[in-house]
């Protein structure tokens, strides 16, 4: 591949005409970790320009000039400051502060998407309690949980039912959580390996328009980054109801000095224990560990180490229909059909970064990560309807490891007419599972016959160039990614079992190339409000079994999208985000009911568009108020009308709150998230039930301690968490029957937390 190596040779041509200019560094006041995307401007000629991943920034002037500064970042108190022209390289730091949507200003820089600013806001008011509210931090994202707490969460975005994240890419400090060609489906995201108190921030786009992300990223992407350099060390423990417990300890493992010169290191650990609201309980437990160390190995280069491993296992009462309860089938709602239902899984991640600062104001990322992932899960949807006499209940397995890296080069030159960034990007990927295996089971151990069972390698090779041009108000972005895949499935199922018949005569090997163009503008008139276009194509790639068991047909189905969007601060403490949008897919993934197609499976085309709208409005100095609305209309192609329905898809969705912060250490908040009714099937005959639930959290914090109080659903509403519709029989009935089951929604949940700063 050519290209890459002419365009470096480009950049290179363009960096030796780069002006100089003044530079420094911003970081935390007190754990002097670098802040990555804080503001420098010039406040006599208004050029402002962005940290890196080192906190580093240059400002372009003239020689003997002093520069008067402007330093800010969301959550941060600013500050203005002189930079004298003797200094050549600055250390502002920052100290941390309550935050003000008065003083947060919209920037139209390159690399900053437009969610930047939203996403920031929400991280500084609603900090994550547990996984689930790491991916409820998008805004417009619901989640679901169906089979027990240890089961990666059901998705939805932008009218898109993404089962367990077929349409999201997910990524942890550049890992991929998604997994190709799972057990259980499809792009399987498992995020339960990220301990939410070693979130530092995150990032998310929704669409298809960001060159640096390729397979999943259809209804989007979300990205995670861990903590450089904790605040303090701490212990947490946390109980409830329902026998729920469970402690997190971080410990920062060097003293200040080592922080003020570079290096960090610090382990975190949780452990989880919860026998939910079910009448058969759960037994769901948890040990999550974490380390990161940080240092310096000379002035121009940065070496992360990460390392973490977790562990789970549960049982699960499954999905119940609706007339099992009436009929008296169980005792109530929280009630088990198969009791044999639950699973365990586990991962291990480890991960070496290498950032360099290179001559020429190049940096060039580079990354080597490596996983271990098992999973084993036992579940039944529909009980006797698939095998009337032993059952249908399946097994489902697989044992994998994963290997990978992420280069990037970046470059920021000024040129005459402005400013140009480019990226250069290049990764790779490799999954090896074995075994991969779908089972049909009798009490969670009788193995009765494989549906499917063999092993498979997936290779992802990809490339990506990335370029923003700067100009006055304007910035033009185009990228374009090269994403090539090659399949492989080794059948070894007995030649009397199911999958025999479906993997005879086919060639176990496929692959493909796509190119994925992207193209938006933003027009930024003031630092009140901006406008944004744009359109691209991704992917989301198909199942290696499915591949080769369709002959290759099919194997990348693309993604077409467009924006239209604006961010706008009206009044100075309120700031609003609002997008209309549009997707087409060549190929909507499907969920299979029946025991005989539990993969995610190829569909036909669809289309979406849709409306979201987020509000963020600071009604006094510590009381804030968050209003995010979605609407979206998912429709699929080839069916008639009046058949065309996506079985799941969110129409309607809402969530909100109130949040306050006082200044005696008193905060928290009251939440709400809606799901309008919506079809579930394909002629809106059934129908999933929407829901309104409230929680609400107060916490007391102060310098060496916090006490608090958290309530899942507040109201105690009757609601289900997932619906789907199964045609299903119960051991008593003569026939099967058509109908939604439901995981029921957990009550009531009252939990209680201390935790100690030292």
């Amino acid at each position: 591949m050519k290209w890459p190596l002419t365009i470096l040779i480009l950049l290179g041509a363009i960096g030796c005409h780069a002006q100089s200019g003044a530079s420094g560094s911003v970081v935390d006041k007190f754990t002097h970790a670098p802040l990555e995307l804080a503001v420098v401007q010039d406040m006599a000629t208004g050029e402002s320009v962005f940290t890196d991943g080192q906190g580093h920034f240059s400002l372009t002037r003239s020689s003997g000039d002093t520069l008067r500064v402007s330093v800010s970042f969301i959550g941060y108190q600013s500050r203005q400051l002189g930079l004298s022209a003797h200094n050549r390289h600055a250390l502002i730091e920052l100290e941390m502060s309550p935050l003000d949507l008065k003083t947060v200003t919209i920037t139209g820089k390159a690399g900053i998407n437009s969610f930047h600013t939203l996403g920031r806001i929400d991280l500084n008011l609603q900090p994550a309690r547990s996984a689930q509210d790491l991916l409820r931090l998008v805004p417009g994202l619901f989640i679901a949980q169906h089979q027990g707490g240890g089961k990666a969460e059901q998705i939805f975005l932008r009218g898109f039912d993404a089962d367990h994240g077929t349409d999201v890419n997910i990524s942890v400090d550049g890992i991929p959580v998604n997994l190709v060609s799972h057990a259980h489906g499809q792009g399987y995201a498992d995020l339960h390996f990220l301990i939410p108190e070693t979130v530092a921030s995150y990032d998310f786009g929704k669409g298809p328009y960001y060159a640096g992300r390729g397979d999943f990223t259809t209804a989007g992407y979300i990205a995670y980054q861990t903590i450089n350099v904790p605040e303090h060390s701490m212990v947490k423990a946390e109980g409830g109801q329902f026998n729920t417990g469970r402690i997190v300890a971080l410990l920062d493992l060097l003293p200040k000095k080592a922080r003020d010169q570079g290096r960090s290191a610090y382990i975190a650990g949780e452990g989880l224990y919860s026998d939910g609201p079910f009448d058969y309980p759960e037994q769901f437990n948890r040990v999550n560990l974490f380390g990161k160390f940080i240092t310096p190995l000379n002035s121009s280069n940065q070496l992360t180490l990460t390392l973490s491993t977790f562990a789970s296992g549960w049982r699960a009462s499954g999905e119940i229909p609706n007339r099992a309860v009436a009929e008296g089938v169980i005792h109530d709602r929280f009630g088990v059909i198969d009791s044999a239902q639950g699973g365990y899984t586990s991962r291990t991640n480890a991960s070496i970064r290498l950032l360099s600062n290179l001559s020429h104001h190049f940096t060039l990322e580079n990354q080597v990560y490596y996983s271990h992932y098992f999973f084993n899960l036992i579940s039944n949807f529909t009980f006797y309807y698939f095998y009337p006499s032993a059952g249908d209940e399946f097994r489902q397995h697989e044992e994998r490891n994963i290997t990978g890296t992420n280069t990037r080069l970046s470059h920021q030159a000024t040129i005459a007419a402005g400013t140009l960034t480019s990226v250069i990007g290049i990764g790779t990927r490799y999954d090896a599972i074995n075994p991969s295996m779908l089972a049909h089971t009798l009490d969670g151990k009788q193995l009765l016959g494989y549906i499917q069972s063999g092993h498979i390698r997936e290779t992802n090779g990809n490339a990506y160039l990335d370029e923003s041009f700067e100009s006055g108000k304007w910035l033009f972005n185009a990228g374009l990614r090269l994403d090539h895949l090659q399949f492989f499935y080794g059948n070894e199922a007995p030649t009397a079992d199911t999958a025999a018949a479906i993997y005879h005569d086919r060639s176990p090997r496929s692959a493909k190339t796509i190119f994925c163009p992207k193209i938006s503008v933003q027009y930024t008139p003031n630092a009140q409000l901006q406008f944004y276009a744009r359109t691209g194509k991704g992917f989301h790639s198909n199942d290696a079994r499915i591949v080769i068991a369709n002959r290759g047909y099919q194997i990348l189905p693309a993604a077409y999208g467009a924006d239209l969007g604006i961010n706008w601060k009206p009044l100075p403490g309120l700031f609003v985000n609002a997008a209309l949008w549009y997707l087409y897919l060549q190929q909507e993934f499907t969920y299979g009911a029946d025991l005989g197609d539990q993969a995610v499976s190829p569909g036909g085309k669809t289309t979406r568009k849709g409306l979201d709208l987020a509000l963020r409005y600071q009604l006094t100095p510590w009381l804030y108020g968050a209003l995010n609305i979605d609407l979206a209309k998912p429709r699929q192609q080839d069916a008639p009308k009046g058949q065309d329905y996506l079985p799941l898809a969110p129409t309607f969705t809402s969530t909100g709150g109130l949040d306050f912060h006082l200044p005696n250490g008193l905060n928290g908040g009251i939440s709400y998230r809606y799901m309008h009714n919506r079809p579930a099937n394909e002629t809106n005959t059934l129908t999933a039930l929407g829901y309104w639930v409230s929680d609400l959290t107060v916490n007391y914090t102060r310098k060496r301690y916090e006490l608090g109080l958290a309530v899942e659903n507040l109201l105690n509403t009757t609601w289900n968490e997932s619906q789907f519709a199964y045609t299903s029989r119960l051991r008593s009935e003569a026939a099967p029957v058509n109908e939604v089951s439901y995981t029921p929604g957990t009550p009531f949940f009252l939990k209680l937390k201390y935790a100690r700063f030292f």
